[in-house]
């Protein structure tokens, strides 16, 4: 089943190259397929992320083109500044440090260097932590971190290693602690941000920006600490990274309704027409799947996860999968991008899609992904 849902993965990316040709899919409506942008949106990464490991998987040089054929764009949007700000990491991991991985571009490592640099320059002394969105500076989210970031800490962590520049990794380590202390809640549940005061880094209070309520759980957000936590472990062998992981995922796969497809919010209302979200189940799945690298197998942990990521893989085909719609230019559907302002609450998204992708490799031992 697996082994279909790539090869149907091979076919459906092939005639959208057609379709996309120097553009990028961000989220669209099921029926409408994806809206298309240039460089400019924090989500362009994914789809070059998309096409190495569909050239990992399929060895057809057709993907490794067109990634390497946007390069040049991404080099550009660093130079200009176009829209610069915590997502570095999102945006260059998979497609300039992918290259180098893959490729080993030289001028993409260079890039990739560049890229985690730029985003180290958002570190905010004063508070020790990254400031998510804004300039830096900026009056109204200068104090602000958001549980997203976590995924973009694995830049910082490679190009430490690289460069032996450890202030990278220091600053990666720091954001992680920050945001295991501040971002996690008792019952390992999650706010999606958490604001300080700029001045001194004292704490202000967690809210949500795209969940139900500042207290409720968004499950993308929660998605993003299981699977960027044990990143962080990977990095820095901290174990309390790990714990935080394995607690955040339990919480995740215990709200998971039968059908094993998160809702969008934990405490929204569950119906038939409340918005679920594949694109966090399939992000948690990535993470639970990360931290299984990193469990002894006759663990009573490692039994317990190992048999939900079976079950939640197999989930993620049967309800989301378009691997039988070939008109359909998306891989899941049933993701929701921003359900409180109506923005795409049921449709693709092309995140959904490259950790759904990365999720059938992992499970096929085929790749890890670029984190």
């Amino acid at each position: 089943m697996y082994q279909a849902a790539l090869d149907r993965a091979v076919e459906k990316t092939l005639k959208n190259l057609k379709i996309y040709v120097e553009q990028f899919p961000h989220v669209g409506e099921e029926k409408g397929g994806f809206a298309l942008y240039g460089n400019t949106t924090w989500t362009n990464g994914f789809w070059t992320g998309v096409l190495w490991l569909l050239f990992e998987y399929s060895g057809d040089s057709r993907f490794a083109e067109v990634a390497e054929g946007l390069l040049p764009s991404f080099r550009e949007r660093l130079d200009q500044n176009v829209n610069i700000d915590h997502d570095i990491g999102f945006l260059y991991t998979l497609s300039a440090q992918a290259q180098w991985m893959i490729r080993k571009d030289e001028s993409a490592r260079e890039l990739a260097i560049e890229a985690a640099r730029k985003l180290a320059d958002r570190w905010n002394e004063e508070g020790q932590y990254i400031q998510a969105w804004g300039d830096k500076g900026d009056t109204t989210h200068s104090g602000r971190i958001i549980i997203d970031c976590l995924l973009n800490l694995p830049i910082l962590y490679w190009t430490a290693g690289e460069t032996g520049d450890d202030r990278l990794l220091t600053i990666a380590r720091k954001q992680a602690e920050k945001s295991r202390k501040f971002l996690v809640r008792g019952d390992d549940s999650s706010y999606h941000t958490f604001v300080f005061d700029p001045a001194n880094g004292q704490p202000v209070g967690g809210a949500t920006h795209q969940g139900l309520h500042h207290g409720s759980t968004w499950s993308r957000g929660q998605s993003w600490g299981v699977y960027g936590f044990p990143l962080s472990y990977r990095y820095t062998k901290n174990k309390a990274f790990l714990e935080t992981g394995i607690r955040m995922a339990k919480y995740f796969i215990e709200q998971l309704p039968a059908d094993l497809i998160s809702h969008w919010d934990f405490e929204a209302e569950r119906n038939d027409d409340t918005p679920r979200d594949s694109s966090a189940t399939a992000i948690a799945l990535c993470g639970i799947l990360e931290i299984l690298e990193h469990l002894e197998k006759d663990s009573s942990d490692f039994v317990y996860f190992s048999k939900a990521a079976g079950e939640i893989m197999d989930a993620l085909i049967r309800e989301t999968s378009t691997m039988d719609e070939p008109d359909l230019q998306g891989l899941i559907k049933h993701g929701a991008y921003h359900v409180s302002n109506n923005y795409v609450p049921d449709g693709f998204l092309i995140f959904g899609d490259y950790y759904y992708l990365e999720a059938l490799m992992r499970m096929t031992n085929k790749s890890k992904g670029y984190w």
